[in-house]
């Protein structure tokens, strides 16, 4: 059995992957500080109480936060007696190289939601992921990562705004009943909420624009089905994108004898 393990700026994933289907999918904060045997507690306790029994064999790792690398590393070692797999090091191989500028290091995130989604729905696309940033990630019709597009999270720029702003309080997203606000919460939602909208629709058209080609749009991420219900922005909504992506980089190098 595979644990895969996606660690964000925000939360880290664990799933457990049979070779079928997704046992269970685990979620914490991300702690740069946390040792490995605080994960395992962590860990084995929840495991225990959906009545899972995993024998792991195989640990797979995305981390954009590299300092927290180390201690997951000792976790797969001291825990399941394997060395994990961490995708952007150079033993990883990626099915599709990206075609980047020279030097350039790309997300072990995005890398895998490219790997994910190529998998699932082919090439020419773009895909929409709703993080601590909002990326647009464009994959070639061969599966390669070829570039895309960074900018702010929703709930980045809202807590940015209540920070800068020692009058504006702070507010969750949510999409407003109309977009002139009558009050400071709805004046705050609405502008948030329909600026991401706006954002995602023309940075989506201007990809097209630039590739020269259809594109399918692929989301993924916390918020998108909030955009894709009120707004259609999307394809396609895939909540385990990035876990998929895992388990196919893992696959790819089970098959190709690196692991």
């Amino acid at each position: 059995m595979l644990l895969a393990i996606d660690c964000g700026n925000t939360n880290t994933v664990f799933s457990i992957w049979d070779g079928q289907e997704f046992l269970c999918t685990l979620r914490t904060s991300t702690h740069h500080s946390r040792t490995a045997d605080a994960y395992f507690t962590w860990y084995s306790t929840l495991v225990k109480h959906y009545g899972i029994e995993a024998e792991i064999t195989d640990v797979v790792i995305s981390s954009t936060v590299p300092r927290v690398v180390f201690n997951l590393r000792v976790f797969a070692d001291r825990f399941f007696g394997c060395r994990p797999l961490v995708v952007g090091k150079p033993d990883c191989l990626l099915p599709f190289p990206p075609r980047v500028d020279e030097g350039t290091q790309v997300g072990p995130d995005r890398l895998v939601n490219t790997a994910g989604a190529f998998d699932r729905h082919g090439g020419d696309l773009i895909v929409v992921d709703f993080g601590t940033a909002t990326t647009f990630d464009v994959v070639a019709h061969d599966g390669a990562y070829v570039g895309g597009v960074i900018s702010p999270g929703v709930n980045l720029s809202l807590e940015a705004l209540h920070l800068a702003a020692a009058a504006l309080p702070h507010v969750d997203i949510s999409k407003p009943q109309k977009v002139i606000g009558t009050n400071t919460v709805e004046c705050i939602q609405s502008g948030v909420f329909w600026g991401y909208v706006g954002l995602v629709r023309e940075v989506c058209e201007r990809i097209r624009g630039e590739y020269g080609s259809p594109m399918k749009i692929v989301a993924t991420g916390g918020l998108a089905p909030l955009f894709q219900q009120s707004a259609q922005l999307f394809d396609t909504f895939e909540d385990d994108l990035t876990m998929h992506g895992l388990t196919v980089i893992h696959r790819y190098n089970k098959d190709s004898g690196s692991q």
